[in-house]
């Protein structure tokens, strides 16, 4: 007789047989996983792996990648239901990243983008203008420098009151500087007399006049008409297609610096809703005092480790000088711009202010992202850091600076020390012949140091600050391997670096800004499935077609969220 325990075990291995024969086939491959959702193969795969290897396809099961490899080993994991594309020689790298984007472009004023002339900037000012209506303010979007236009200068105040010189105009330059007209000016009661606020300036014409230039914390004498209210949903469908931009040049991930607690709010609505196609990390920028800085926190219910892997709070950003006009140095500008061997640049933060707000985030335990141009700039920020180290240690807790245009060889071993993150854009790129003569030939050419920082064993990410310069991350990786800048020729050669290091810049770095290098950045099993599909080989095309190549496909999550018309021909939904 057989007992009870032993019939029981026999009719459960039974009962699991039967089961199991009865899966589906998609469900079913070796090593007893689920069969891939989708397989692309023959293309050539840059991982960014520790070696840097490479493959020849990869299969992607739900939101990971499940195995990279050959063709054949790759194809062999297939089930019925598996998708499987042929990429015909195409290139696949892991999802591209921005570590400093504000917006996509430069909103929606006169586009002065594309001017390439002076004359170029006040047509377009000045079509703009007869359409006016009576008390209107024209202003232009904000993603444009004067180092595009053959000219290399700004068109200031008596430039635009050719074309305007009834109507207020005000231009949007970057994030640090209006340029207005003799209307914009009597609008606001701008005269000789007004004083410069602290960490701002007025500039003047070689004759003594206002020229109309006001830059970082003078932009404050004006109050530019408030944007139209939006409802939530229209901010929304906004953002939506924001991203949908960025994802057409190959972005599967942003770091928003110094955004708001209300469209963080509104980021984690959208991800609520399945909305959100873009992996977002947001640093959020507080005014006020720190007492008020702790209360606003209190009341928001944050905490400094708020979000998943799709949204998340990466820290607090705050800022020291100003931007290309402004950038805080130890030594004078060049001249006129020195203004005799006076001016070094704009402190937008005293650094009291500055000290004793970093020593709070870091109490509150918050990482701090800080803004620094000049050198003197990253003086001032490594002091503050060292004084919060000094009373709760942040090694390891990877605070960082953003942009640190001007570092030094003496800056070198205490960010070391410090365990500090740099935050790199390709400025140079866009701005270079204005940066020469603001600050001389030498500093110019040294902006974003990154072969030296590398060199220190420093960790660098990149990115655009779109819509200071526009968004594109090829652009970066092109920047920064050869040096090129859109008018100036290149800049700084001593400072290229290899594509192998650019690449890993916009994909794996990004992700050591929110210690998620281990799940993110690289292609290889076990990741998320962020990609990006190039029509040519990105590792040996010719660097001037880095700039210019298009975008094939970006998938965020296994979830494809852009496809090329072209790319579509030949590819199933």
């Amino acid at each position: 007789m057989y007992s009870k325990r032993l019939i029981t075990a026999v009719l459960t291995l039974l009962l699991i047989a039967l089961f199991a024969s009865g899966l589906p086939a998609q469900r079913q491959r070796r090593g007893g996983g689920p069969a891939p959702d989708v397989i692309y193969y023959n293309a050539k795969v840059v991982t960014v792996d520790e070696r840097f290897s490479y493959a020849q396809a990869i299969a992607i099961t739900g939101d990971k990648f499940s195995a990279v490899g050959t063709n054949e080993s790759t194809r062999r994991l297939a089930g019925p239901n598996t998708r499987q594309i042929d990429l015909r020689g195409m290139t696949v790298i892991p999802g591209l990243a921005d570590n400093h984007l504000h917006n996509a472009g430069g909103g929606p004023g006169v586009d002065l983008s594309r001017t390439r002339t002076i004359d170029d900037a006040i047509k377009a000012v000045g079509n703009r203008v007869r359409r006016a209506e009576p008390g209107e303010v024209v202003i232009s979007n904000s993603d444009w420098h004067e180092a595009q236009l053959k000219e290399q200068r700004l068109p200031l105040r008596r430039d635009l009151d050719q074309v305007a010189p009834m109507t207020p105009v005000v231009l949007v330059r970057g994030g640090h500087e209006y340029v207005l007209n003799s209307a914009a000016l009597a609008k606001w009661n701008i005269t000789k007399a007004t004083l410069q606020p602290a960490g701002g300036r007025i500039t003047r014409y070689p004759d003594g006049e206002l020229n109309g230039e006001l830059v970082d914390t003078a932009k404050s004498l004006v109050a530019l008409p408030a944007d139209k209210p939006r409802t939530l949903e229209q901010r929304i469908q906004g953002q939506i297609a924001e991203y949908n931009k960025l994802h057409a040049v190959g972005l599967t991930a942003v770091r928003h610096p110094g955004d708001s607690i209300d469209n963080y709010r509104m980021r984690k609505e959208m991800a609520r809703r399945g909305l959100l196609t873009m992996r977002v990390t947001q640093l959020l920028r507080l005014g006020g005092t720190p007492a008020a800085i702790e209360q606003t926190l209190k009341s928001s219910g944050l905490s400094p480790g708020d979000g998943d892997a799709l949204l998340r709070l990466g820290g607090m950003k705050m800022a020291v000088d100003g931007g290309f006009e402004g950038g805080f140095m130890r030594n004078p500008y060049e001249e006129p711009y020195g203004e005799g061997g006076t001016f070094r640049g704009l402190q937008t933060m005293p650094p009291g202010q500055f000290n004793e707000t970093v020593r709070l985030y870091n109490r509150l335990g918050w990482r701090v992202f800080t803004h620094a141009v000049g050198d003197a700039a990253i003086d001032e920020v490594l002091t503050g850091y060292e004084a919060a180290n000094a009373e709760a240690s942040i090694v390891g807790k990877r605070w960082g600076i953003e942009h640190a245009f001007i570092g030094r060889a003496d800056h070198l071993p205490r960010m070391k020390k410090l365990g500090l993150l740099l935050s790199l854009q390709d400025h140079l790129y866009l701005a270079g012949p204005s940066l020469v003569r603001y600050w001389g030939t030498q500093r110019a050419f040294l902006t974003t140091p990154v072969r030296m920082y590398l060199d220190a064993g420093l960790p660098v990410s990149g990115g655009t600050d779109a819509s200071v310069v526009p968004y594109s991350p090829l652009w970066v990786i092109y920047h920064f391997v050869t040096r090129d800048t859109i008018s100036g020729g290149p800049m700084g050669v001593d400072q290229k670096i290899s594509r192998e290091d650019a690449l890993r810049m916009v994909t794996r770095n990004h992700w050591y800004l929110t210690f998620e290098e281990n799940t993110k950045g690289m292609i290889a099993p076990g990741r998320f499935a962020d990609l990006v599909v190039l029509p040519e080989d990105i590792m040996t095309v010719p660097a001037e077609r880095i700039a210019q190549m298009r975008v094939m496909m970006t998938m965020v999550g296994g979830k494809v969220v852009y496809r090329d018309a072209d790319f579509r021909k030949f590819t199933p939904e």
